[in-house]
């Protein structure tokens, strides 16, 4: 039996790992689940799973599950220390990350240099700190297990390939729900269409990501630290469909593909069962209702966060930091009515424009960046408002 902690548990990934647990109840211990403010979606969970550590957002939150829990063996923490907690319990073999934001990063490293695996869904935590959170798991034998439904589809195409072998990885993009729209379209799109994706259920943070391209400028960085493969040769095609979750082209020219039916709970079923393929409840992929496959170079002038990632990562450093915290401040912003939707690319730009890069950094450095460009971005929001 595989004993698993959730970080992330009352979102979007940690609702379908637990419906994947469910299909497998034999194989899975839930030791660890954490939230932030459902806290009484949480209560549900511990309930369900008697999780031995389980953590809230704020002590007021934990307070809250204390008095309410009808199993005591839980022990119910709160804040980043109570996630540092969890994600290093003695008997866990695996961490799910599936944070949001920045919030994963300090959890997460803290996993991998107890030697914890990491089924790995929270993007900031390689955009961030890519190269401090590989060079940790190699040094610690850990293995990174991707669950992003694009990162998997590439690792299940390089299974036994030798990477001298690959020539280049293509990410594919739904395009979220406004592709088609032109530059003076997207500055009138509201909050509700935005929310509304064609063909994924995220969080609303992942949504809006997705609707500006940034997700996927995200997952290529993310790509380029799990793959060893250079920027230059991971490339992002918009696949309206989303049948196809991504593709590896190999140095004859071959291509190989991955495709499934849009469901989050394929990819988090392999990364938690790897190496081994399980039946399972999932619809399937019926190709005779598959009328076509559309493949759309994406437009970077008018979806610039794409762009933006890219150069972030060229650049390395602190600036991928920085390009993600200042992501987080205006996506918040939008979500709150703050600023309209094509902003949020015009203060992740303006923050890195203002950012003096610090290479080599460490944790602090990296939180600090971060910490930096929040309060910068901030700043531009309320000089728009």
């Amino acid at each position: 039996m595989k004993n698993v902690v959730i970080l992330g548990s009352t979102g979007s990934i940690g609702v379908n790992t637990l419906r994947v647990i469910d299909e497998f109840r034999s194989e899975f211990r839930v030791l660890g689940l954490t939230g932030n403010t459902n806290v009484a979606l949480l209560e549900t969970q511990i309930n369900r799973y008697r999780p031995e550590i389980a953590v809230a957002g704020t002590s007021e939150g934990a307070g809250k599950l204390r008095k309410k829990l009808t199993s005591r063996r839980t022990r119910v923490l709160s804040g980043p220390e109570g996630l540092v907690r969890a994600a290093t319990w003695p008997k866990a073999d695996l961490v799910v990350s599936a944070l949001v934001g920045s919030f994963g990063l300090e959890p997460t490293l803290a996993a991998i240099r107890c030697g914890k695996d990491i089924a790995l869904a929270n993007k900031e935590v390689l955009v961030m700190a890519g190269s401090l959170m590989i060079t940790a798991a190699r040094r610690r034998g850990v293995r990174i297990l991707p669950v992003d439904s694009e990162h998997s589809a590439v690792w299940q195409c390089l299974r036994n390939e030798p990477k001298r072998s690959v020539s280049r990885i293509i990410l594919t993009a739904s395009g979220g729900p406004f592709w088609r729209l032109s530059r003076a379209e997207l500055k009138k799109v509201d909050l509700a269409r935005t929310l509304n994706h064609p063909t994924w259920n995220m969080g609303k943070k992942v949504t809006v990501d997705s609707a500006t391209l940034m997700n996927k400028g995200f997952e290529v960085i993310e790509a380029h630290h799990l793959f060893g493969v250079p920027l230059d040769r991971i490339d992002v095609v918009i696949h309206p469909e989303s049948i196809i979750h991504s593709l590896v082209e190999f140095n004859d020219g071959t291509m190989l593909a991955q495709l499934a039916a849009a469901d989050m709970r394929l990819p988090i079923q392999y990364a938690l069962c790897y190496p081994e393929r399980k039946p399972n409840k999932v619809d399937r992929l019926d190709l005779a209702k598959t009328r076509q496959l559309t493949f759309i170079q994406p437009d970077r002038q008018k979806f610039p966060c794409l762009q933006y990632a890219y150069r972030a990562a060229t650049i390395g450093g602190t600036m991928p930091a920085v390009m993600s915290a200042s992501d987080e401040i205006a996506v918040e912003s939008f979500l709150s009515g703050k600023i309209a939707f094509h902003r949020i690319s015009e203060v992740i730009a303006s923050v890195m424009k203002r950012h003096r890069p610090v290479k080599q950094p460490g944790i602090p450095e990296i939180l600090n960046a971060a910490a930096w460009a929040r309060v910068m971005a901030t700043k531009l929001i309320e000089r728009m408002s």
